[in-house]
């Protein structure tokens, strides 16, 4: 069944029949031509492998990464909770002791990667899942990578540009540095309810 729909494509929940288990199946449309097409999948598969080997309990799992039909996907463990977004976007205020816990489940989880060499380069609300169990877990490792800073064949960014760290907007070479700098704006949010830059249009939020 359709779980939602994003500026990438469309997330599915599934049952993988081989083992039984449910799963989450993110899928992104290669409206790219051939070449594009070629190079895009080349380096899903590469970004996506490298993502996947992490076994981290605050980093989602990945199960399988493949292209159909024109449509890459990936599969990974199926999350009971909501995004970050969605919890803030509802207008619950959390208390402060929950914002912490949150936020250093989410460093735990970029700590361990930054260990392993994976940057995530698109750390924002949408990508945080507050599990019902009260886990927390960074979403789209597999995808971060490339798509992060990217823009669609309309111009549009792919990342989060009231997020992101300047040097990753001056386009110049990042590391796990720009990741703590996101999540500390995520933390800005959550504690006072809006974004710490922000602006009628995208040249606006820049500048800021």
């Amino acid at each position: 069944e359709e779980l939602g729909r994003g500026a990438m494509g469309i997330v599915y929940k599934a049952r993988d029949p081989l083992i039984d288990r449910i799963v989450a199946i993110k899928t992104v449309a290669l409206d790219l031509s051939p070449g594009e097409s070629e190079a895009f999948v080349q380096r899903f598969y590469r970004e996506a492998k490298a993502a996947g080997p992490l076994n981290h309990s605050n980093i989602v799992t990945i199960h399988d990464v493949g292209e159909s039909d024109g449509v890459a996907y990936i599969a990974m463990e199926f999350l009971q909770g909501q995004s970050l977004r969605e919890i803030l976007d509802s207008g619950v205020v959390l208390p402060p002791e929950r914002t912490a816990d949150i936020v250093a489940q989410v460093a735990d989880g970029l700590a361990y990667a930054h260990e392993n060499g994976i940057v995530h380069r698109d750390i924002k609300p949408a990508n945080i899942m507050v599990l019902d169990s009260g886990r927390v877990k960074i979403m789209d490792f597999g995808i971060a990578h490339w798509r992060a800073g990217s823009r669609s064949s309309s111009g549009t960014l792919f990342a989060s540009p009231k997020y992101m760290a300047p040097e990753r907007i001056a386009g110049q070479r990042v590391d796990g540095r720009a990741d703590i700098f996101s999540l500390g704006a995520v933390l800005y949010e959550m504690l006072t309810g809006f974004a710490p830059f922000f602006g009628g249009n995208l040249e606006a939020l820049l500048d800021q």
